[in-house]
């Protein structure tokens, strides 16, 4: 079993991301600010826009801790694979 390589997220990939979070973030808000509803609904979508922004976090948050996961057990598996094999003597004899 091969292990993937590990890949570094570049200053510019984390900047783009936290940029495009930010803006349609803010997108959103100006729009449900000039929504011609009255403060009830305006309120209702804010909420809304909240609870899914918290969602996503949630989100990308298990997915990345189940591949961790997954590459930890992969890491813990291949580690047992090694050691059997390191220990493993084809000629030895054992003695009756």
């Amino acid at each position: 079993m091969s292990t993937p390589l590990a890949q570094k997220n570049t200053a510019a990939y984390y900047f783009q991301a936290v940029a495009s979070f930010i803006v349609s973030t803010g997108a959103t808000v100006i729009g449900i600010a000039y929504l011609p509803v009255n403060a009830w609904e305006r309120a209702f979508l804010g909420l809304g826009l909240l609870y899914t922004i918290t969602s996503a976090i949630t989100l990308a948050k298990v997915v990345r801790d189940k591949q961790d996961e997954v590459q930890l057990v992969g890491r813990v598996d291949k580690a047992r694979l090694d050691k059997l094999l390191t220990e493993h003597d084809p000629y030895r004899v054992d003695a009756p």
